[in-house]
């Protein structure tokens, strides 16, 4: 299919982040814009699978909360343990009086994905697919343009990037952001977690309702995503070696045998209801390291190499290309939908005012910087949590001290215990994970 060659705004990447820029521009009464995507069709990987409140808030003024949440569970309340022993419960009920959506909603990224996708659609919206980037440059006509080179030959030339094209973003790399860990808190090297497996599973046993929505810290797993199928998410020591690419069926068994909750155990002499409980299938899987990077910067203008020359069309990112970090806490895809609903505003605004000429384009640059220094600040709040989250989970269990010979994983948990029986410290730890703080 042939594309506009011209166009104010260009979107590149069509997943959560991509869909809800796109989204937030209609809302905010502006459509001049063309979505591309490299993937001939929508992402069908499980990956993210919680939305939360300050998300699903920012979500409802694009029109597409009350779909999410038709199509969700209400996570309402979580327990955290250990393999055996209830130590924790976050109370996302406690967020009544400062939300309408008082929990987390368990919802698989494709479905949300697919509901983002469908509400741009029915506003007659296309996304181009499959579309690939491969160069950026400046346009030699107008410094103020960027002629966006595909990977069929097209060439689309727009005012403005936005970089929605998740961790390893072409459009990040050519404008030559750097993309590094801030080094804030701690957890990333963590012996425990620095490594995950998880997938989307079914197990051969009908009634596990005394697992769900229960997370094993050191590491955690479970999490139900739909009916009877759950994501299970586990650490593997790296002295055992490198996860495998697509984990097997007998690889997180053993995972979940080693590691998890004994109520998933195979083993019928370990787990408490004396049966075994096994994988029948395995739906998706995946591994990744459990690493935080975030861009220099989120905004900046395309140059020529030339300093005499003037700047170039306006780059901005949003989502992963912008920030990565673990999935502790479930906070990736909810900032990324944050940041682009958020975005929509800003930019109308922005091209509004260098449209009218009522301010130079250094004075309006200043809405954008703004705006992306709030973002990058709320991204290193992130960051700082999930590592905080993932030390909290991977502790070792190792002595903490010659003078006190009790091991590191059992002082966190008597912590937790005591804590947990705390129903602040409950609220508190729902309004963290929340986003409602760091919206």
């Amino acid at each position: 299919m042939s594309l506009p060659r011209n166009t104010t705004v260009l979107i590149v990447g069509a997943g959560p982040t991509g869909l809800a820029t796109a989204l937030s521009l209609i809302r905010h009464g502006f459509k001049d814009f063309v979505v591309v995507d490299a993937l001939a069709k929508g992402d069908n990987s499980s990956r993210a699978v919680v939305v939360h409140a300050a998300t699903l808030e920012a979500l409802d003024t694009i029109g597409c909360g009350d779909e999410l949440i038709s199509k969700g569970t209400k996570m309402t309340a979580m327990n955290l343990g250990t393999r055996t022993t209830a130590l924790a419960y976050p109370q996302f009920e406690g967020l009544k009086p400062y939300t309408r959506h008082p929990y987390g909603l368990i919802i698989p990224q494709p479905f949300t994905e697919h509901i983002l996708g469908e509400k741009l659609a029915s506003l007659g919206v296309t996304v181009h697919r499959p579309h690939k980037v491969v160069a950026m440059k400046v346009n030699m006509d107008d410094a103020n343009l960027a002629d966006i080179t595909l990977e069929d030959g097209q060439v689309i030339t727009t005012k403005y990037v936005i970089a929605a094209d998740g961790a390893r973003s072409t459009i990040r790399t050519v404008a030559g952001i750097a993309f590094t860990d801030p080094k804030s808190g701690l957890g990333d090297d963590s012996t425990c977690l620095a490594q995950l497996a998880q997938a989307d599973v079914t197990f051969d046993t009908p009634d596990l309702d005394n697992i769900t929505f229960r997370g094993v810290m050191s590491p955690k797993t479970g999490k139900p995503v739909e009916g009877r199928i759950f994501r299970v998410i586990c650490g593997a020591p790296v002295e055992d070696g490198p996860i495998p690419q697509s984990p097997s069926k007998e690889y997180m068994q053993n995972l979940l045998d080693r590691y998890g909750s004994l109520g998933l155990s195979s083993d019928p002499t370990v787990n408490p209801s004396g049966k075994a409980v096994r994988i029948k299938d395995v739906l998706w899987c995946s591994r990744f390291r459990t690493h935080s990077a975030i861009a220099d910067t989120f905004f900046t203008r395309l140059s020529s190499g030339d300093s005499s020359a003037p700047k170039g069309a306006a780059i901005l990112l949003v989502g992963d290309a912008a920030h990565i970090h673990s999935p502790a806490g479930g906070q990736g895809m909810n900032l990324g939908l944050r940041d682009a609903v958020f975005l929509g505003e800003v930019l109308v605004k922005h091209i509004q005012v260098t449209e009218s000429a009522s301010l130079s384009l250094p004075e309006a640059d200043r809405i954008l910087i703004k705006f992306v220094t709030e973002r990058r600040t709320r991204a290193l709040e992130v960051i700082a949590l999930t590592k905080k989250i993932l030390a909290l989970f991977g502790v070792k269990d190792e002595v903490f001290a010659w003078w006190l010979p009790v091991s590191k994983s059992t002082l966190r948990d008597w912590t937790l215990w005591v804590l947990g029986k705390v129903g602040y410290i409950r609220k508190q730890a729902a309004w963290n994970v929340s986003g409602l703080g760091r919206r």
